[in-house]
């Protein structure tokens, strides 16, 4: 055969068809992947800090209904990708979007198997043995961040603030912004009123002097270092309390327990709570009854011993005269956060909480058409309880009349203890005579939207499935996907339950991962903030694994509401936008943990703003787990060198070219210089 012969044969071939279509396509997939941006390339590959089955945030869901903060920059979401916004400060450059993308109607959501079929399960590696031996190896160099002109310059070390800013809580102590306030008459001035983008915090918040290393739980349900604290005159004024004593260097706490006095809510705790079970046993703490508000709480005692009975309570007050009581009660590792009813809607979603506790919290419930009970029975769960105990005196009349006219049933009142009961559904609203006041709110109204919403003087009306009564008790609650699931805005249509067990699976083997290497059990941690909580899967397996830790679930306002889940699920959450400061103490927390949180707020936030929050409200000794994408981390990287954390980067189990990251870091007792 000739050479011609021969050639033509080989073109004949249809394997070199083959061959070279494989390396056409091979050719132009690298094109792509060279020369599209990180945002883009997200696109091929499942987002590890979202939902277990969603895409990267690159792909944002749904326009959704969003309000806006006053200091902030509103959130912008489209069909396809956000544009960045940056504050001025902001250390991140800005970049062009890319083109939308159209998208085919999704019918399902899910995770793609090696086959390209559509599933639930999936696996996540352990991480490897060296995580927690390494963790001391943080790069010591400073980071670096943009200038105005675009070009590259280092983060400087952040400087301590004065001695006077111990007790910084920003929103609440903002005092030019109440000093201009028209009216005080609501309590106006206990409400957020967070500083202007240039009075933001820009140092590191310093930690008491002679502050010591957490009294580990439930240990500190009974007592608390007292150089933690450094509000002397609230120690000063507890003295005369006989729940509260000073012996030496420590807070020492009890029930308030005195004998043969009658049963109150401020003379034992404990009994005080077991009376309440008597009275009505349907309340059922630990099974029917699981997540309770705890109105003007003081130091959280109804909180701390509601506890041993697999209760959550959240403890809530205003940062006012008395002093730091949240932050009593936060130190004994009772939930506790900086709240109260005034002019605007609780940060809770509706039919939240399976009780509302009110012991002498001294709120107006009848003022102003009785706007504030409103407020209550929209947090409280259809079928909850309202808990009233105080002396009554001549607000009883008014209160039973318009508990009345809310469809609440009194169930029992015995000496200053009262209890209602808020209807199942909403057959006696629809009852009521013409005319007759509180209306129900417009069919228009979402209950659920709380960001810097108006207070007003209307019912909220209950679903009419009735899903949120059909709840099951605790435990099974925490694993078992609630029928208001349906309801929340997002980019999925029948798949919900799906990403709903797929998160769950998600955390499970993850933070089994982080026992084993990291000795989660062995850290002692007790109080921890999700910043980013999706449906709760991260508390949910803390609680499986039997951590001894409670966690508040945050949503942000810049993603899906689902708040609803969270607390269906018999956890506790709250609405927040992280441009603005947090509403708690400093040294809150023991554990901050941030899932994808950074790729997406760093389009509307500026980052050092976040990190800067998050060093006031961790505590000396403290940790931050943050997985997100290698854009992100190796900004949060730079800003916590510079803020003197012991930071530690991490691979993921898929290895180093994985498009996310994982980075440990550790707030620790002696500040690095």
């Amino acid at each position: 055969m000739s050479m011609i012969e021969c050639c033509r044969s080989v073109m004949k071939s249809p394997h070199l068809a083959k061959v070279s279509a494989f390396v056409l396509v091979y050719v132009a997939f690298c094109y792509v992947a060279q020369n599209s941006s990180d945002a883009d390339r997200k696109l091929l590959l499942l987002n590890y800090g979202q939902f277990a089955a969603n895409i990267s945030s690159s792909q944002t869901p749904t326009p959704t209904a969003i309000a806006v903060s006053p200091n902030s920059t509103p959130p912008q979401l489209s069909p396809s990708y956000p544009p960045p916004v940056t504050s001025p400060l902001s250390l991140s450059p800005s970049f062009p979007p890319p083109p939308q993308l159209l998208r085919p109607l999704i019918e399902r959501l899910g995770i793609l198997s090696g086959d390209g079929a559509m599933t639930d399960e999936f696996d996540v590696e352990d991480i490897d043995a060296e995580f927690v031996e390494k963790m001391g190896n943080g790069s010591q160099a400073l980071g670096r961040s943009f200038s105005d002109e675009g070009t590259w310059i280092g983060v400087k070390r952040f400087s301590q603030c004065s001695d006077s800013m111990m007790d910084y809580v920003p929103c609440m102590d903002n005092g030019d912004a109440i000093g201009r306030l028209p009216s005080t008459d609501r309590g106006e001035q206990f409400e957020r009123h967070c500083p202007e983008k240039d009075k933001r915090l820009t140092c590191l918040v310093p930690k008491p002097k002679g502050y010591k290393n957490l009294v580990p739980w439930p240990k500190s349900l009974h007592e608390v270092w007292l150089q933690n604290i450094p509000n002397t005159t609230l120690a000063e004024e507890v003295k005369g309390r006989r729940e509260v004593s000073i012996k030496k260097d420590k807070l020492h706490f009890t029930d308030g327990r005195i004998k043969d006095e009658g049963i109150e809510c401020t003379q034992g705790a404990d009994r005080y709570i077991s009376h309440l079970s008597q009275m009505v046993p349907d309340i059922a703490f630990g099974s029917r009854t699981r997540v309770v508000l705890d109105v003007a709480c003081g130091i959280g005692n109804l909180g701390g011993y509601l506890m041993s009975r697999n209760v959550l309570t959240l403890c809530i007050a205003p940062k006012d005269v008395h002093g730091n009581e949240i932050q009593f009660a936060l130190e004994r590792g009772v939930p506790a956060m900086v709240a109260t009813f005034a002019t605007h809607r609780l940060l809770y979603p509706s039919q939240a909480f399976d009780m509302v506790h009110c012991c002498r919290c001294g709120v107006n419930w009848t003022l102003d058409d009785g706007t504030w009970l409103l407020e209550a029975n929209r947090i409280l769960r259809a079928g909850g309880y309202f808990v009233w105990s105080d002396k009554f005196e001549e607000q009883w009349s008014e209160m039973l009349d318009l508990a009345a006219r809310l469809c609440w049933v009194l169930v029992k009142k015995e000496q200053h203890v009262a209890i209602w009961q808020k209807p199942l559904n909403s057959s006696c609203y629809l009852n009521r005579s013409e005319g007759i006041r509180p209306p129900l709110c417009p069919a228009d109204d979402d209950p659920d939207n709380v960001w810097y919403v108006d207070l007003t003087a209307c019912i909220s009306q209950l679903p009419k499935n009735g899903s949120v009564a059909s709840l099951s008790v605790w435990p099974d609650r925490l694993q078992t996907p609630p029928d208001r699931l349906e309801t929340i805005h997002m980019d999925a249509l029948i798949s919900r339950k799906e990403l709903f067990r797929a998160e769950n699976r998600k955390w499970d083997m993850i933070i089994k991962s982080y026992m084993h290497h990291f000795h989660l059990k062995k850290r002692k941690l007790r109080n921890v903030l999700d910043m980013r909580a999706g449906f709760g899967g991260f508390a949910a397996t803390l609680i499986n694994e039997k951590i001894d830790a409670w966690v508040l679930n945050v949503v942000p306002v810049s993603w899906f509401n689902t708040l609803p889940i969270i607390y269906d699920r018999g956890l506790l959450g709250v609405m927040h936008d992280w441009c603005e400061p947090f509403d708690t103490y400093l040294r809150s927390y023991d554990l901050l943990h941030a899932s994808g949180l950074f790729s997406i707020e760093r389009r509307r936030c500026n980052i050092s703003d976040i990190m800067l929050e998050m060093d006031r409200i961790l505590r000396p000794g403290g940790f931050a787990f943050i997985h997100d994408s290698v854009t992100a981390i190796n900004e949060v990287q730079e800003i916590g060198n510079a803020m003197g954390w012991h930071v530690t980067l991490r691979d993921p189990p898929e290895g180093p070219h994985a498009f996310y990251k994982i980075l440990i870091c550790e707030k620790r007792l002696k500040h690095r210089k």
